[in-house]
This record gives C-alpha cells, structure tokens and sequence, in this order.
C-alpha cells in the first residue's frame, strides 16, 4: 500500500515500538497522530521528529482503554487531516510479576491489562473503520508479543492478554476485509525503555545478552527493527492478513544453536 499522503494513528507512540513506528510512517510520507497518557514531552518529541521529515503531526492524549477516547482520538485525526488508512496498536501495559508467583496477580490487575492490551486494540478497531473503510483501504498492525504463543513474558496476565489479541487480529482479519488487512507482529524482547524501567542497568545489559546467546541470528530486537516489521505490513502487497508474525531472531526455535 502507498502510504504517501495517507494519515495513520499509532498509539502509544510517545517512547519504544510505537515512537519508532511514527517515524518511519512519516519518513514514508504518511502524516501520523502521535498517541500518549503520560509522557507527553516524549510525544512531542515524537511529532517534532515526524515534523523533520517533512510530514504532519498532531498529538492526541487518549487512554485505549476508554471507548470514549478511542472515539475522539480516531476523530481528531480525520479532523485533522480528512482521512484516516493506517493503525499501529502499540500501547500496552503490563505488571512484572513471576509466573510462579499465583498470588502476585489480583483480579484488578487482569482487569487493566486487558483493558490496555485487549479491549484497547478492539476499541480502536472499531472507532477506526468506518473511516478506512470510506477511503476505500486501510491497515492495521497491532503489536502484540511472543509471550501470547509461548505462555512467557513478563507476567501470565500479559501473556493471556496477548494470546487474546493474536486471536482478535485474525478475527478482524474476516470481518473488516476486503477494504482492511488486519495482522500482528510477535516480538521478544525488545531494548526499550519498557525493560528499562523494570530492570536494573544491570539485570538490563545481562538479560540482553542473554537473549543474544539464546537467540540463532545473535540479536535482541531494537524498537526501530520491529518498526521495519510493522512498516512490511503496511506498505506491502495487499495479500497479507489475518497473519500473527513472531519476529525474535529465532530465539523461541529451541534446541541448541550450532
């Protein structure tokens, strides 16, 4: 899909996956609405990079696990920039906690995660389609992780919630066809800030080498690298959908690397 003068949403797009993704939408020629909560400099930062590279933005504070602002941010976007293609679903949340750790998870905790990480991606779905689906094409990538096929990560509760939208992407994938190819990425660990404010710099740089010994290509994803996935989906073919894609250098094949 030629994305030049297209408008997309990614949200989340303050820091990590989601910042990197915006500006590569940009630097594609796509004017792009910068989603956050909190980290509204880092937004800002975001949109001024997209800015450079000669491309629109806006910024458009909005929590995925409210309706109402899945509404308004899809709106502000048309608003501004009278169309609306592309979806990169990049928020999400998690808690750190040991999967054998039982009690280290409530019922409020599965709650929010989901509310992130599930429902968010559904209600940004639907408050976008109407729109693509009047342009007559769109797209949608929802970031999603090898913890929802593995049953790893950085809690069971961000696992399962992740295991719920690898199935929403191929479910979307039926309904929202023929005008909108629905997919997901599935990366492992990513260098993000994400990691780096749950771990220790120590813990950080050993938990990075561990997944470059583990992994056969001898990598650990950076945010930009899983953007150039995410970008694949998007400006490729339009004969792809409904595809969860686990990219981790191989780090989930198992067995010994020769």
């Amino acid at each position: 899909m030629d994305i030049t003068g297209a408008a997309a949403i990614v949200t989340g797009s303050a820091t990590g996956i989601g910042a990197a993704t915006a500006r590569r939408l940009a630097e594609s020629g796509c004017r792009v609405a910068i989603n956050y909560t909190r980290s509204r400099d880092e937004a800002e930062a975001t949109a001024e990079a997209c800015r450079k590279a000669d491309a629109d933005a806006i910024t458009v504070r909005a929590d995925v696990a409210s309706d109402a602002d899945c509404r308004r941010l899809a709106q502000e976007t048309v608003a501004a920039f009278g169309r609306l293609d592309v979806l990169v679903n990049s928020a999400g949340t998690t808690k750190f906690v040991p999967a054998s750790d039982l009690d280290g998870l409530s019922a409020e905790d599965f709650q929010r995660i989901y509310a992130v990480n599930t429902i968010g991606p559904f209600q940004m779905a639907r408050a976008c389609a109407p729109h693509m689906k009047a342009a007559g094409r769109g797209a949608i990538v929802n970031v999603s992780s090898t913890a929802g096929i593995f049953g790893s990560g950085s809690s069971i509760a961000y696992a399962l919630s992740k295991g719920a939208l690898n199935t929403l992407t191929v479910a979307l994938a039926r309904v929202l066809a023929p005008e909108i190819r629905v997919n997901a990425v599935c990366p492992g660990f990513v260098q993000s800030r994400w990691h780096l404010q749950n771990l220790d710099a120590a813990h950080y740089e050993e938990h990075v080498r561990e997944w470059q010994e583990r992994s056969p290509l001898r990598k650990a994803a950076t945010p930009e690298e899983v953007a150039g996935v995410i970008m694949g989906f998007i400006t490729g073919p339009d004969l792809v959908t409904g595809q969860v894609l686990v990219c981790d250098a191989g780090a989930n094949l198992g067995g010994r690397r020769r």
